[in-house]
This record gives structure tokens, sequence and C-alpha cells, in this order.
């Protein structure tokens, strides 16, 4: 291995160590089992990731790993049969794309109050406490297109301030599956 990757697991390493050790720890009851499956999975990164051939795909790639890491740990104990195996894996990849869409949702609440006032109330409004575009026009005693005008702003500078924190990757149903921070610190997502 070349220095240069060297420095990238590391750096990988640094940003990724946590969110893979809880993706283990809710997959693996065990402190020590699921210390273990972390270290094999770094080993993993650390011997392929010259073969990574697009590093955007580069966090798919290292929670891939893990789901089967995670997948040889039972195998290994012989925990788990043949189908429960690919039951395992379909779980883990559903559970992961759920996990992170969640993360994500969390930081929204956070970023819509860093927005401009009209843009905030009317998000906080509407996409929060589930008011109506109608209800939000007669609440701030505006029109219902100047209501509809607002939430619509309000949620291109949401996206503008949420993709200039991460690089966010979906899938085709349009779900949040991966996410790479841009900056070195966010106060609002701060992973």
């Amino acid at each position: 291995m070349t220095d240069k990757n060297s420095e990238i697991v590391s750096r990988i390493w640094e940003e990724s160590r946590k969110r893979i050790k809880t993706f283990i720890n809710k997959r693996i009851n065990n402190e020590a089992d699921a210390e273990d499956v972390l270290q094999n999975v770094f080993c993993k990164i650390h011997q392929n990731i010259a073969e990574l051939k697009d590093p955007e795909k580069l966090y798919p790639w290292i929670f891939q790993t893990t789901r089967n890491a995670i997948i040889d740990f039972y195998r290994e104990r012989k925990i788990q049969t043949d189908s429960a195996d690919e039951i395992l894996n379909e779980i883990a990849v559903e559970q992961t794309e759920k996990d992170i869409e969640e993360e994500v949702l969390r930081w929204l609440e956070p970023m819509i109050g860093e927005l401009p006032e009209k843009y905030r109330d009317a998000l906080l409004l509407t996409d929060i406490q589930g008011f109506t575009q109608k209800d939000l026009s007669e609440k701030l005693n505006i029109s219902l297109s100047g209501a509809k005008s607002r939430v619509q702003r309000g949620r291109e500078h949401l996206k503008a301030t949420l993709l200039n924190c991460c690089q966010l990757e979906f899938n085709r149903a349009g779900q949040i599956v991966e996410y790479r921070q841009k900056t070195a610190v966010c106060r609002v997502c701060s992973h």
C-alpha cells in the first residue's frame, strides 16, 4: 500500500469510525465481537482501498464491506442458516438506508432554524407543524400564492444549505442512502 493510500485510509477511519461502530453495534450485541468486526472492516478497507475505482462510491463501499463483515461474523459462528444470511443481508441494507435517512432528517429542523425568518417560519409551520399552505397564508396574513412562494423558496434555501454541507447519494426511489461531509465543521449536522 502506498503512503497516499495509507493517508486516505487514516482520513476515512477518522471520519467514519464512529458511524461504522454504531452500525455494527446495532447488529451485534456483544461489545467484544463488535470491536472485532470493526477491526476486520478496517483491515479490509486498508487492504482493498486501492481497488476502488470510483471515489464517489467510497462510503457505500465501506458500508457494504461492513455489512459483509457482519454476515461473515454470523456465518463463521454458524449462528445463521443460508436463508437467514440472505434475510440478514436484506435487512442490513434496508436498515442502513433507513438509519442514514433518519440521521439526515434530524438535521433539517436545526437547518430550518438557520434560514431567514420569513422562510424559517413558513417551513416550521408547514413542514414541521403540519400546517397547510392555506393555513399558513391565513396565519401570516398573506395571499395563498405568497405562502406557496415562501414555502417553495424556503425549501430551495434549505436544500442549498444541506447540499453545501454534505454530498448526498440517493437510491432510485429518491431515498438518501449515503452522505459525505463536504465541510470540516458544520454547526448543524456535525457528524
